[in-house]
C-alpha cells in the first residue's frame, strides 16, 4: 500500500523512521479466552463471540482489500491511484481489473 508520506508492506511501513515514529497500537480490545471457550460462553448467554458475522465479515473485507491492494499495488503505484472500493456494490471503482480478484465463476457443482 503506497500513501503520500510512506509505504506499507505486509507488516512494515517504509521507511523504517515512520515505523519507530509510529510505535505500536495500544491494545484497547479485550483479549480472547481462545474461540472455543468464547463461542460456549456466548451460546450459554454470556457476551457475544468476537467472530460474530457482523464484526468478522467487515473484518474479512477489509483484509481481502488488503490482498487485492497488494496484487494491484504496482499498477495503482504507476498509475498514481488509490483503490475506491465501493462496499454495497462490491466493486473497485477506478481500477477495473482489480475487479477480477472480488467474483469468480465457480465450477459446476460448487455453486452457491
Amino acid at each position: 500500500c503506497i500513501g503520500e508520506t510512506g509505504k506499507m508492506l505486509g507488516h512494515r511501513l517504509l521507511p523504517e523512521a515512520l515505523s519507530k515514529e509510529y510505535g505500536k497500537p495500544p491494545r484497547i480490545l479485550p483479549r480472547s479466552p481462545g474461540h472455543h471457550r468464547e463461542w460456549i460462553d456466548a451460546c450459554k448467554g454470556g457476551e457475544p463471540a468476537g467472530s460474530n458475522f457482523n464484526v468478522s465479515g467487515p473484518l474479512t473485507e477489509v483484509v481481502l482489500l488488503g490482498n487485492i491492494a497488494l496484487r494491484t499495488g504496482q499498477t495503482l503505484y504507476e498509475k498514481g491511484l488509490k483503490l475506491n472500493y465501493d462496499g454495497p456494490g462490491m466493486k473497485v471503482t477506478n481500477l477495473p481489473e482489480a475487479n477480477e480478484y472480488i467474483r469468480c465463476e465457480h465450477r459446476d457443482g460448487w455453486k452457491l
